[in-house]
């Protein structure tokens, strides 16, 4: 019998308006990630924190200790949910992840948060990787518009390729409806 876990990955103020980082569509993300969080509670089982935190007080965001590196609201940690602190956009990398998902017998993970394009891209790989099952809920995650060679991509473009390229080979790729029905 398969045992799952919800990861939410890096939903922090930062990311949000007035944030040091903000991404498009983090409040619309957040608001789902709230919906799956308790969904996931109310079933009791195992949510997971993600956290990051840069290493230096020059970084552009997540700076050691500021507000902006907290969790954000809508979605803190309650109980005994645990909160690891990851320094790389992979949320295995450094950090104690698997050997919590191992304690609980997890199986199979629900991947949600920030950014598309970074730590869920990264997070999501790592955990095929390690042979997780995967789904990732697309509109409970935020990206922002990126640049390469002069041209900007806009974040829903950003989003969707990530999306479309982890659907392919990494993980089963839904929406918060579908997981929550």
């Amino acid at each position: 019998m398969s045992k799952s876990a919800l990861i939410v990955v890096d939903i922090q103020n930062d990311y949000f308006p007035g944030g040091k980082w903000p991404l498009v569509g983090a409040d619309a993300a957040a608001d789902n990630a709230a919906r799956i969080i308790q969904a996931t509670r109310d079933a009791e089982g195992l949510v997971v924190h993600i956290r990051h935190e840069f290493t230096s007080q020059d970084a552009p965001f997540f700076t050691p200790g500021s507000d902006g590196a907290k969790l954000h609201a809508r979605v803190i940690n309650q109980g005994d949910e645990p909160v690891l602190l990851k320094h790389f956009p992979n949320s295995f990398r450094e950090t104690e992840l698997k050997q919590v998902l191992d304690q609980h017998g997890i199986d199979e993970l629900v991947v949600i948060g920030s950014m598309s394009h970074m730590c869920i891209d990264a997070t999501t790989r790592a955990a095929a990787d390690f042979g997780y099952k995967v789904k990732v809920i697309h509109d409970a995650c935020a990206s922002r518009d990126l640049e390469f060679n002069g041209t900007t991509v806009p974040a829903a473009q950003v989003h969707a390729a990530f999306m479309s390229a982890l659907g392919f080979a990494y993980a089963q790729v839904i929406s918060t409806d579908t997981l929550l029905n």
